[in-house]
């Protein structure tokens, strides 16, 4: 496996917690939308711990891309990324993943785990590609909406946000759950499904999809 040391060529925040990193693309790097890579940053004491972050740029752009959920409330390689500056230096290695594009279907994202579907949809766009694709986004306020106005323009009313923990949201309330599936989903048996998000949302909302009648050919998760 290489790996890569890049320097950071522009942060910018995206929401309350969560920021896009520009890095330096090294020659020949090659991905797939929603695939990811490991990412350490190149501070002392930080070098060698490595995290996977999903690349959130476009294969075919001269730069690289992450969009990172940072925890304040965790001492651990985010909570850093938070206050690294423009200059400072990340270490890369080649994209791995399960999860890519296979045909039109539901993506169905908790939290950071919007994060492999934003260069799918990206790519889409581009290609004018998105047809019936729809996705559900489940955070716990509205503020925790990742990318809103761009995922909105992306799809239009095929778009639906679901949040936990906010009674005056003006979007739907409360989990991702068979329930909510079975009313929000018409075709369980002939369209894909792409989940990300934290372990417990991936098993439960599989779970749930299968109970439904999804094929579990037809689910797309990082295993």
């Amino acid at each position: 496996m290489e790996s890569y040391q890049l320097k950071i060529l522009d942060k910018s925040v995206v929401t309350h917690d969560t920021y896009a990193f520009k890095i330096e693309k090294p020659k020949g790097y090659t991905f797939v939308p929603g695939q990811a890579t490991e990412l350490s940053l190149l501070k002392e004491g930080w070098e060698n711990v490595k995290r996977p972050f999903s690349l959130t740029s476009l294969p075919k752009d001269d730069f690289l891309e992450f969009t990172i959920k940072t925890y304040e409330d965790h001492e651990g390689v985010t909570k850093r990324l938070g206050n690294v500056q423009v200059g400072d230096k990340v270490e890369i290695g080649d994209a791995w993943g399960a999860i890519s594009y296979k045909g039109e279907g539901v993506f169905l994202a908790g939290g950071a785990g919007i994060t492999p579907f934003i260069s799918i949809l990206r790519d889409l766009r581009q290609k004018n590609e998105i047809g019936n694709n729809q996705l559900i986004f489940a955070n716990k306020t509205n503020d925790d909406i990742i990318l809103f106005e761009e995922l909105k323009t992306i799809l239009g009313h095929k778009f639906q946000n679901i949040i936990e923990n906010q009674k005056d949201t003006a979007y739907d309330q409360g989990r991702i759950d068979k329930e909510y599936l079975k009313e929000n989903i018409n075709d369980f048996k002939h369209q894909n499904f792409y989940v990300c998000g934290p372990e417990g949302f991936i098993k439960a909302v599989n779970g749930a999809l299968k109970d439904l009648g999804a094929n579990p050919e037809a689910l797309v998760f990082e295993k």
